[in-house]
């Protein structure tokens, strides 16, 4: 499961600096998502297709699964989650701060961008967790904009995003990251990407980035296009029946070469790099 990444529509930011120049406060719900403001800055977002700041500490070992639970019991009418899980010793504030910044983005990637027509607000409305460090709408726009950018620079293997994970071969080139031979120990070609996301406590974003990039050095399966339907050919047999059908037959999928317009001075371009000629070498 997850959301199909496709370019936003132009101008997306307008009601996110509407809710900034008003300075408003509460909490608006987008097909996505949710945001919750204080005074025009977002302070939590949540979204189905990333995994949620609980999930990350759960998933990391940071935080029982009990104590997620205890601190929303916890956090009452003063929205005081954040507090809790530091008071009792399961993060120290820079962690908390670090980890929920890490997952408020990867929340906005996907809940961006807003339509004023598919939205609903709700003034006064606060997340439980509490205010642990506003993001101006400003910064959150362009941070979802950059990274936007690096998934269409990637573009060509987009259709890995929402297909079970499938590595090729059973060597891991050593060009690859942690992160990427963390996925491809945890592929079994059942699960998504988003659904490898949540399972390991990781960002949806930078697991997308990941399989496309694993995808585009040949170590990921990249889904074939859908068969055409057949198609008949025109005219009829001489007694009057229809004519056989015809099938097309496709050509078989082939590995999409790497493009030589990429900027190989770019980390992420470079990393492909090496990963597709690490590939080659042990081929």
């Amino acid at each position: 499961m997850g959301l199909p990444i496709s370019s936003p529509p132009s101008a997306p930011a307008g009601l996110l600096d509407r809710f900034a120049a008003e300075r408003v406060t509460g909490a608006l719900s987008g097909p996505h998502g949710c945001f919750y403001f204080l005074d025009g800055a977002v302070y939590c977002i949540e979204s189905t297709a990333a995994p949620g700041l609980g999930s990350r500490l759960t998933a990391a070992g940071k935080v029982p699964p009990q104590g997620w639970e205890y601190a929303a019991e916890a956090a009452g009418d003063r929205r005081t989650g954040g507090r809790f899980l530091v008071e009792e010793g399961w993060l120290t504030q820079g962690e908390l701060e670090i980890c929920h910044l890490a997952a408020l983005l990867d929340a906005a990637f996907f809940a961006l961008p807003l339509l004023t027509g598919a939205t609903s607000f709700t003034p006064g409305t606060a997340h439980w967790l509490g205010v642990i460090r506003p993001v101006s709408t400003t910064a959150l726009l362009q941070a979802t904009a950059r990274r936007r950018a690096l998934l269409d620079r990637l573009q060509p293997w987009a259709a890995a995003d929402t297909s079970p994970v499938i590595p090729v071969g059973t060597r891991i080139p050593a060009a690859t990251t942690r992160r990427q031979r963390r996925l491809l120990d945890h592929a079994d070609g059942r699960h998504t990407p988003y659904e490898l996301a949540r399972a390991l406590g990781e960002s949806a974003f930078a697991t997308l980035l990941d399989i496309r990039l694993l995808a585009a050095a040949g170590l990921v399966q990249v889904p074939p296009p859908p068969t055409p339907l057949p198609r008949r050919r025109p005219g009829a047999c001489l007694d009057g029946s229809p004519a056989p059908a015809a099938v097309e037959h496709t050509a078989p999928v082939r590995q999409l070469p790497l493009p030589d317009v990429f900027d190989t001075a770019d980390p992420t371009i470079a990393l492909l790099v090496r990963l597709r000629t690490a590939l080659e070498e042990e081929l």
